[in-house]
This record gives C-alpha cells, structure tokens and sequence, in this order.
C-alpha cells in the first residue's frame, strides 16, 4: 500500500489496512496494545484522501474517548490533513457551543466528532450524532465494541440505527468474544444486518448456543449450556474481520504501556479538594518539611483516587469511584491471565470481590501481607498452570513484586502504584522474565488530574518518588 503515513505502520496494522480500507464494514479484533486506533485513523485517512468520506464519528466508552483528542489523532494522523476534532460534552456551555459549530463550518477540513459511549443512551445524544451523521459521507467506528454486546441496551439500538446513516462502519476490540460467542451478533449486527447470515438474535443464538428449557417456581425459561457450530462461526467471521494477537506481532516491542484515565466522582473531587487545602496548611504551618510528612499527605490523596478515605481514628469511608467499573471494561478487552497490582488492602478485597461476581470464586486470588505463607506458592503454581481456572493474580507489588514467576500473564494492570521506583520495576518484571514467549501490557488506571498522573509520570521516567520529592518542591506534587 502506497501511502504517505505520519508514521508507518507496524507490519500487521499494514496488513489489517490492506484487507480493510475500503470496505463498507470491518471489525478490527485486535489485541490492547497492537495499535488499532492508529490503523482506524489511518483508514480514515485514506478513504478521506480518496475524496470518499469527509467526516468520522468515533464512539467510546468515557474513559477513553478524550484519548482520541489529545493522543491518538495528534499521533497518527497525517500532517497534510487539516481536521476540524471535536469531543461531545453534554454541558451547554459557550466554549462547548462554540466548538461543536466547528462540525458545521462548510470547509474542506477532515470532521472527526469525538463522543462516548454513554452519550448514545440519551436521547440528545442521540439526536447530535444523526444530525452529525445527515448528509455527509461519514465512517462511523465504536472503540471498545463490546459495550454495545447487549442486544436490549439503549445505546446498542441508537448505534445500530445510526449505522444506516454512515456511509462507512468499523468495530474495534481487543475481545469479542467476553462471556460468550452470544456477544458477537449485535456488534456485528451495528456492521451489517445480514453479516452474520441470520434474521435475527434468536436465529443466532439458536444456531450456536446449545439450550434447554429449565422451570423455577412458577416460570420457565431457556438456559444456555454450550455452544456449536463454532467452526462455522469462525469462518463467517473471517470474511470481515481482522484478528491478531500480541503474540503474533514480532514487530512490536517487548513492553506495551497504556494508560486509562478515569474522572473523578463528584464526591471525590470535593474531598480531593478539601485535602490538598489541607495538606498545603499542614506543611506551611511547619518549620522543617521533611520527606515523610509530604508523602503522608500524597497518600490521604491518593486514597481518595482509590475509592476510600480515612478518619483520624483510621475507620475506612467509601467515596464513590469510577476506578472499579474502568478495571472491569479493560478486562473485558483482554484475553488469558492478568496480573493487577494495587497499593491498597482495601482496593485487593474491593477487586477480588468484583471479579469473584463476575468470573467465578475459583478465577481470583489475593497475594498480600496476610496471604498465609503456605498458601503464597500453592497460589503462584495454580495461577503459572495453564489449565487452572485460576486467572487474575491480585496483589500488593510491595509483597508479591519480588521474586515471583508469573509469566503466564501478558496483562498486568496497575489499580494504584506506590512511591517507590525498585517496587513498581520488580513488579513488572513478574511476568517479563525468562519464560515468557509473548510480548506484555501494562495497563495504568489512573484518576485524572490528580496525584496519580503526577507519580505515574514520575515511574515512567525512571524517577524515585522518595528521593526526588523534596529535591522538585512539594507544591508541585499536591497543587
């Protein structure tokens, strides 16, 4: 393929180009971390350039659809296009106003109208990516496709009507497929109704999924219990699909970082605010700052980035967080076994908790300072055992970041990190060491404008927390 990239794509992002850039739909069911914005990005381009679209709607869940703006777009789209990017708030503000009237402008600049997902539940969401949507020749893509894997959800019946006013759609996932190959008819339902080659969801889930009729007390209903015909599943899904895997990429470097950004609750943010006044009092009213007494208050922050705060009496408060919801849709993208560090005790029992709901009692185990000492290795065999229902490893990196082997993750997602640079290395050394055949992700959860963007950046630049706080000053850490 000839064509003037901003950069040039990795072999396989070529590759899924070459089978896809002119097609009226496509699913590109690629691995996190394989590059599947910049392959969209770069089809838009293309299809731009060919004077046959001149506008692209991107749909994704909140915590990633900002991205698009300020990372993905800047990095991967062609110097020579000129774009008109515009991310959707619901506040009716003059700048929001102003800027969403750039859509209209009548220019020959490249419309890209940025929303997310949750917006499409509403009805004037809605109604803004129709009128969007309304005489143009527009690719419309959903990142993260599998928030629209439930047929009845508002958001999955707007987006499929929306798909017959796109003169171009795309689906883009890690993970079609996250509880069941159900999952898969209405994200290609939104491509096109007769891809699949069944009329309906009940055609398709009666031609893969094995039922039978159960009664409880006075109804009965029908009840998965396996799946068939799934050869032939794979084969359709071939003809507009693109998959690969981590694994396959040699091309890719051996590390992988990504970073999703959650936004602070109401609530958060009033007592994040409350704490950082609070925190500049303390240390001001001091003669002699030390080290220990900013990292004191960098960590009641923090903590309320995780979920929680604590009283003078040290009694535990939930604050209402997004970070939970953020683990569970970024897990819904991955595939195999996951390593999650997290810096809190409270968070390990929020999260096994969750996963534990979700996936099965048997699929998590916690490693941290009360893990008996004879479980701890019972814990490593089970999770390194392919075959063991054992997947999510949830642990403290300060207990479970030394020493262990646990290279069958190629996911390890960090819910919190802690200060200490030695720390956060050993941990992602865990599963990238010898033993390990596939390429590895690391996955940030981060609040954002916070502490937590502050020490990330820090540890990503190879910078000791402890050691440099004081050297950098310690406004810098907690304004």
């Amino acid at each position: 393929m000839r064509y003037k990239f901003k950069h040039e794509p990795y072999a396989h992002q070529l590759e899924a180009l070459e089978e896809s850039w002119n097609k009226d739909y496509f699913a590109f069911f690629m691995d996190m971390g394989t590059g599947k914005s910049k392959v969209l990005i770069d089809n838009v381009a293309i299809l731009y350039d060919q004077g046959k679209v001149d506008s692209a709607l991107i749909v994704a869940p909140k915590s990633v659809y900002k991205n698009w703006e300020l990372k993905e777009l800047p990095a991967h789209l062609p110097d020579h296009i000129t774009a008109d990017i515009v991310a959707w708030s619901p506040h009716k503000t003059q700048k929001k106003l102003k800027e969403l009237s750039k859509l209209d402008e009548v220019n020959h600049n490249l419309k890209i109208f940025l929303m997310n997902i949750e917006a499409l539940s509403t009805k004037r969401g809605y109604e803004k990516a129709a009128q969007f949507l309304t005489h143009r020749n527009t690719m419309l893509a959903i990142d993260e496709s599998t928030t629209i894997k439930s047929p009845k959800a508002a958001r999955t019946k707007n987006l499929i009507k929306l798909r017959k006013l796109a003169t171009y759609r795309r689906i883009l996932t890690g993970s079609p497929v996250t509880k069941s190959p159900i999952d898969l008819y209405s994200q290609c339902e939104f491509l096109n109704e007769e891809c699949l080659n069944q009329s309906s969801f009940w055609s398709f889930q009666n031609r893969y999924a094995k039922m039978v009729r159960r009664t409880v007390s006075t109804h009965s209903f029908h009840s998965i219990v396996g799946y068939q015909n799934l050869t032939e599943l794979t084969a359709i899904l071939k003809t507009f699909s693109f998959r690969v895997r981590k694994e396959d990429c040699l091309d890719l470097p051996d590390k992988i970082y990504i970073k999703r950004e959650v936004e602070l609750s109401d609530e958060q943010r009033k007592i994040y605010a409350d704490l950082k006044n609070n925190a500049m009092a303390i240390i001001e009213s001091k003669e002699l700052v030390t080290a220990p007494t900013i990292l004191t208050q960098l960590l009641r922050l923090q903590q309320v980035c995780s979920g929680f705060t604590k009283t003078e009496e040290g009694a535990v408060i939930p604050v209402p967080s997004r970070k939970i919801d953020e683990l569970m849709a970024t897990l819904e993208e991955t595939q195999g076994k996951v390593i999650i560090w997290a810096y809190f005790t409270q968070n390990l029992l929020e999260i096994q908790k969750a996963l534990a709901e979700t996936y099965g009692a048997d699929s998590v185990e916690t490693f941290y300072g009360e893990t008996k000492a004879e479980d701890r290795q019972t814990i490593v065999e089970r999770f390194q055992d392919p075959s063991s229902p054992l997947r999510f490893f949830v642990g403290q990196a300060r207990t479970g970041g030394y020493g262990l082997t646990l290279t069958e993750a190629k996911t390890v997602i960090y819910y919190s990190n802690g200060y200490d640079l030695e720390v956060r290395l050993q941990s992602e050394d865990r599963a990238h060491r010898i033993g390990q055949t596939n390429k590895v992700t690391y996955v940030d959860i981060i609040a954002k404008d916070t502490i937590d963007e502050k020490i990330l950046q820090a540890l990503r630049s190879k910078i000791d927390i402890s050691a440099q706080v004081m050297q950098e000053g310690y406004k810098q850490w907690i304004l």
